[in-house]
C-alpha cells in the first residue's frame, strides 16, 4: 500500500501557476504529440496510395497494420519513458520523447516502401509515448492541489487541437510535407526548455531510500496491480472510438450507406474538434463537482449513447450528418487528460511517472488487441465475404464501456488528494 513519507528537506516543493512555463510547455508538447500521433489516420489513404497500395481491402489491412506498429511502439515507449521519468526525472522524458518522435516523423516524410513506413511508425510511436505522461505528472506535481485539475484541463484542451492543424496541413501541403511540419514543430518546441523546472516532489524523492521507477513493483502487490489495471481500462473506450470507429470512418460510412464518400481526414478533424470541448468540459466538471469519478462516469454514459447513435442511427445519412456525429462523439470521449490525471493521482511520487506514462500508452496500445478482435468478430458476424462492421463495433464498444465504468466506480476518489508521498511496499 502507499504510505506518506515526510520529505527529507524542510522547504516545500516549488509550485507553479496555471499559465507558468511548465503548463505552457506541457500543453504545446501535447499539441505536437497529438499532431504527430493522429497524422497517420489523416493521411493513411493518400500516403498508402502514393506507395502503390490501391485496392480497398489492402488499404484497410495495410492501414491497420501500420496503426498496430505505431501503437505497439507506444506500448514499448510507455514502459521505457515511464521508468526513466521516475529514475531520471520528468523533464528528461518530456524533452527526450519530443526529440525522438520529431526526428522519426521527419524521416517518415522520406519513406519509399511499406516496410520503411512501418518501422518508422514504430519508432515514432516509442517517442510519442513519453510526452503526455511526463507532462501531466509534471503539471500535477508543480501546481497546487486545488488547481491541478485546471492545469491538466489546459494541457488537454490545447493539445488535442493539434489534430485540427494536422488535418489542415495534410490537406494543403500533402502527406510528406505534413510529416516534415510535425517534426519541425517538435524541434522548435525544444527551444522552450528554458524556464521549465523539475518537479520538487521528484527532487525530494531522489533523496529518500525508496525504489524509483520500478515497473515490476506494479505487479508485486495485489491491490496496487488491481488499481493499475482499473486505470488502464478507463482509457480503452476512447481508443476504440479513435482507433477503430473514426480511423475506419470510410469503411463504416460505406457499411451504413452514407450518401457520399466519407473522408477519414475529416472524420478525425471533427472528432478532435469535439475533443477540444470535451477535454475542457471534463476537466472543468471534475473541479466543479469536486470529483474525478463522477465526471468520468458522466462522460462514459454520454460516450455509450453517442456510440450507439453512430452505429445505428446513421443509415442512409448525409456526410454532413456523419461528421456532426463524429464531432459529438469527440466531445463524449473528451476525458483523456482527466483519465491520465486520475492515473497519476492514484500512485506515489516514485511510481507516478511510470503509471502516468504507461497507462495512457497501454490504453492506446489496446488498439493492437482491439483490431484483431474487431476484425474477427466482423468476419464471423458477416455474410459471405462482407464483414459485419456494425455488429462487431457494437459488441467491442459495449464491453469496453462497461469495463471502464466498473473501473471508475471502484477506484478511490483523488480530487484534492495530497500527492507528496511515495509507495513503500
Amino acid at each position: 500500500m502507499a504510505q506518506t513519507s515526510p520529505p527529507p528537506v524542510s522547504t516545500p516543493p516549488k509550485t507553479a501557476g496555471l499559465l507558468s512555463a511548465v503548463v505552457v510547455v506541457a500543453a504545446l508538447g501535447y499539441f505536437v504529440d497529438i499532431y504527430d500521433l493522429i497524422l497517420f489516420s489523416i493521411v493513411r489513404v493518400e500516403s498508402l496510395k502514393s506507395l502503390g497500395i490501391t485496392a480497398p481491402a489492402e488499404l484497410t489491412s495495410q492501414g491497420t497494420h501500420l496503426i498496430s506498429m505505431q501503437m505497439g511502439g507506444m506500448l514499448l515507449g510507455g514502459i521505457l519513458w515511464g521508468i526513466l521519468g521516475d529514475k531520471r526525472g520528468r523533464l528528461s522524458v518530456l524533452f527526450g520523447s519530443i526529440l525522438m518522435y520529431s526526428l522519426a516523423n521527419i524521416a517518415n516524410g522520406f519513406v519509399q516502401s511499406i516496410e520503411q513506413y512501418a518501422w518508422l511508425r514504430l519508432i515514432a510511436g516509442i517517442g510519442l509515448a513519453g510526452e503526455l505522461g511526463a507532462g501531466i505528472t509534471l503539471v500535477s506535481e508543480t501546481l497546487p492541489k486545488e488547481k491541478r485539475g485546471y492545469g491538466t484541463m489546459i494541457v488537454a484542451t490545447v493539445g488535442v487541437s493539434g489534430a485540427m492543424l494536422a488535418y489542415w496541413v495534410g490537406a494543403e501541403l500533402g502527406w510528406r510535407n505534413a510529416y516534415f511540419v510535425g517534426g519541425a514543430l517538435g524541434l522548435a518546441l525544444l527551444l522552450l526548455r528554458v524556464g521549465v523546472f523539475e518537479s520538487g516532489m521528484f527532487e525530494q524523492a531522489k533523496h529518500q531510500d525508496v525504489s524509483r521507477g520500478n515497473f515490476f513493483a506494479l505487479f508485486t502487490n495485489g491491490p496496487r496491480l488491481l488499481k493499475y489495471l482499473k486505470c488502464l481500462l478507463i482509457g480503452v473506450p476512447l481508443w476504440f472510438v479513435v482507433g477503430i470507429l473514426i480511423t475506419l470512418a470510410p469503411e463504416f460510412g460505406r457499411a451504413l450507406g452514407v450518401q457520399g464518400e466519407v473522408s477519414a481526414g475529416l472524420a478525425v478533424f471533427w472528432c478532435y474538434f469535439g475533443l477540444v470541448f470535451g477535454d475542457f468540459a471534463s476537466g472543468a466538471l471534475s473541479q466543479l463537482l469536486r470529483s474525478r469519478k463522477r465526471a468520468l462516469q458522466l462522460f462514459l454514459l454520454l460516450c455509450g449513447i453517442v456510440m450507439a447513435a453512430y452505429l445505428y442511427l446513421l443509415h442512409g445519412a448525409s456526410t454532413t450528418a456523419f461528421y456532426r456525429l463524429c464531432f459529438v462523439m469527440g466531445i463524449s470521449v473528451g476525458f483523456w487528460a482527466l483519465f491520465v490525471t486520475v492515473a497519476a493521482e492514484q500512485f506515489g511520487t516514485n511510481l507516478r511517472a511510470t503509471v502516468a506514462t504507461t497507462a495512457p500508452n497501454f490504453a492506446r496500445g489496446s488498439v493492437v488487441a482491439l483490431v484483431p478482435i474487431f476484425n474477427g468478430l466482423a468476419a464471423s458476424l458477416g455474410t459471405g465475404s462482407t464483414p459485419n462492421l456494425i455488429g462487431s463495433g457494437a459488441i467491442v464498444g459495449a464491453v469496453s464501456l462497461l469495463l471502464a465504468f466498473w473501473a471508475v466506480s471502484t477506484l478511490p476518489e483523488t480530487h484534492g488528494k495530497d500527492l507528496d508521498y511515495v509507495e513503500v511496499s
